[in-house]
């Protein structure tokens, strides 16, 4: 779908979205810490991506390789970032990706990492992040059947707005 087809909710997300930096304990009781992203955090953050679940991947994305990582990482750096850590390891990510007149948002949490209430955490703080930024349009697609991710961008205000025979395509306005 064209940025012109798609439309926005009329209303703000009901949610007030924390800014990074944040602390918490995952459920497993490990200390998580999500900040922005910066510069001297990219090679633990491919390393996290080149350690990445192959069955974990969706819609071709991260890519397998680590020059094709560090490739398309250095594309999503030109939007807003956030990093989740666990001690000195990257283990979580999320970016919004400019797209003319809003953002595509992205999360990845690493497959050990997952399950622990990180990835709920890491959308909001990249949402509170984005709108002290001043990101007011959000959207993004994801694969039909990934429920538990489906179920996680509506719990954060995420409007289904179309779909495809595979995806599902959702807008938030901050």
């Amino acid at each position: 779908m064209s940025p012109d087809e798609r439309s926005y909710p009329d209303e703000p997300a009901a949610e007030s979205f924390p800014e990074p930096p944040l602390s918490f304990t995952d459920k497993e009781g490990r200390e998580i810490e999500i900040r922005p992203y910066e510069a001297g955090d990219f090679d633990a953050v491919v390393a996290m991506y080149a350690d990445f679940d192959p069955a974990d991947r969706a819609q071709g994305i991260p890519p397998a390789t680590e020059d094709r990582v560090r490739d398309w990482l250095e594309t999503l750096l030109e939007g807003l970032n956030v990093v989740a850590w666990h001690d000195d390891r990257a283990v979580g990510h999320a970016t919004l990706v400019p797209d003319e007149e809003a953002y595509e948002l992205a999360i990845f949490v690493h497959q050990e990492f997952q399950r622990a209430g990180i990835g709920s955490r890491l959308i909001r703080a990249l949402l509170g992040h984005g709108r002290a930024e001043g990101a007011e349009k959000v959207w993004l697609t994801v694969e039909r059947w990934n429920h538990a991710a489906v179920s996680l961008y509506e719990s954060v205000g995420f409007e289904t707005h179309g779909s495809e025979s595979f995806e599902i395509e959702m807008v938030l306005r901050l």
